[in-house]
């Protein structure tokens, strides 16, 4: 069986959201499809078309997580330190061309998401990370080619 590392933070969300797509998003989409039926000709129902699509939807989020929330592997990061990339790290990079600076925490896969400046340890550029130590300049590769960029900080917690 294949295991996702994950933080347990990011795991609870993910029991979160199974627990609130079973008790509350479940039970409200399959109101909304009795509700649909009862005006009648299905055929032409967009109501009851969106609601079977909602429920798709739903059906499958919560499938994906029962398949996932058993096989994942909590690392605990808060006792994880140093200054060598690992999973749980937050690190800070310098782009050496343009000289941006952008800081990074690499999780698991199921947790990460760019926006809130989390990235998937799975990712080419935390593939590139994994391993190098402040102060090592890594080729990380990108769309409009390699880029190299200089790891400046690593933390943990």
């Amino acid at each position: 069986m294949q295991k996702f590392p994950m933080t347990a933070e990011g795991l609870a969300r993910l029991e979160d959201e199974l627990r609130v797509l079973r008790a509350e998003e479940r039970p409200a989409v399959i109101r909304a499809i009795a509700e649909a039926r009862a005006h009648g000709d299905l055929s032409e129902n967009a109501e009851y078309h969106a609601a079977r699509e909602k429920q798709s939807f739903i059906e499958g989020r919560i499938a994906d997580l029962e398949s996932v929330i058993p096989s994942v592997e909590v690392i605990d990061v808060s006792r994880l330190s140093g200054d060598q990339v690992r999973f749980g790290a937050r690190v800070t990079i310098v782009d050496e061309e343009t000289e941006d600076e952008k800081t990074y925490r690499i999780i698991g896969a199921y947790e990460a998401d760019m926006k809130n400046g989390s990235i998937s340890i799975s990712s080419p550029l935390a593939k590139a990370l994994i391993g190098r130590k402040v102060g090592d300049s890594v080729e990380v590769p990108a769309p409009g080619g390699a880029r190299s960029v200089e790891i400046t900080a690593v933390s943990y917690g």
